[in-house]
């Protein structure tokens, strides 16, 4: 199933890398989200092809009418799908977006695959199976980094850095001896914390399920997790993992909770 995924969300972003390529006429969304062709270009790919492979698995994807909680909460699984995660990220042309699928059982992510067209590297994982990274190298197992007190790297979203977020920085500044920020766009974050590169990502602002699941699978693989955030906790509650709670999917509403992944 994994190899399956992975062969979609390539076809997907080499699509989607063509529409990059040139000038690209950007509409917006009921909520002002901004919308590309190359957004339903890969969202009718992927859909198309985990029909056709799984037609018994249904469908959760940001491009198409999501099915009443009432329906879903009878799903016993099913594809979360963003066909562009980072759509600003793809507008200004920074690279840092991200091609998303995941695969949630009962609430949590056990497959996920995260493909960067333009960077031309793939994440994946499976549960039990471990997390990898893909390049032109080959491919290399991920594991996340133990949390250092003297030094933290932390990645904070390039267009959504809310201010709670930066109070929950200044927070952990007060108990780490140094820490470095890095802001990068859509679910890469979640990929470098999963690889080592980076120890927390905090989210104090508004994400959607499809946002996180398929990086949320990586994490999960590599040895990190993401919690739903609580303002009576203090970060090293998060890097501790103590009084902390996962974050779940196929929620009555779609948006999700404040959080930090570590």
């Amino acid at each position: 199933m994994l190899e399956t995924v992975v062969g979609i969300a390539k076809v997907a972003g080499a699509e989607v890398l063509k529409v990059y390529g040139r000038k690209v006429a950007v509409t917006y969304k009921a909520d002002n989200s901004p919308l590309t062709e190359a957004d339903l270009l890969a969202n009718a790919l992927i859909c198309d092809a985990l029909n056709a492979a799984y037609p018994d698995i249904p469908i959760l994807s940001e491009e198409t009418k999501a099915a009443p909680y009432e329906e879903r909460q009878g799903w016993e699984e099913y594809w979360c799908v963003d066909p562009i995660d980072g759509t600003k990220e793809f507008i200004k042309k920074t690279g840092d977006f991200t091609v998303n699928i995941a695969l949630i059982r009962h609430g949590v992510p056990v497959l996920g695959v995260v493909q960067a067209p333009v960077w031309d590297v793939l994440y994946g994982a499976q549960e039990g199976k471990g997390a990898f990274k893909e390049t032109v190298q080959g491919r290399e197992a991920l594991h996340v980094t133990p949390f250092d007190t003297r030094h933290c790297i932390v990645v904070a979203s390039k267009s959504h850095l809310s201010s709670k977020t930066k109070r929950f920085i200044a927070a952990l500044k007060a108990e780490v001896t140094e820490v470095e920020v890095q802001q990068r766009g859509s679910s890469l974050k979640l990929c470098l914390i999963a690889e080592g590169k980076a120890h927390l990502y905090p989210r104090v602002a508004p994400t959607m399920e499809w946002d996180t699941a398929a990086g949320h699978a990586i994490l999960k693989e590599a040895g990190g997790e993401i919690y739903m955030y609580n303002p009576e906790l203090t970060p090293s509650h998060y890097y501790l993992r103590q009084g902390v709670t996962p974050l779940i999917y196929n929620k009555p509403s779609l948006y999700n909770p404040s959080f930090i992944a570590v």
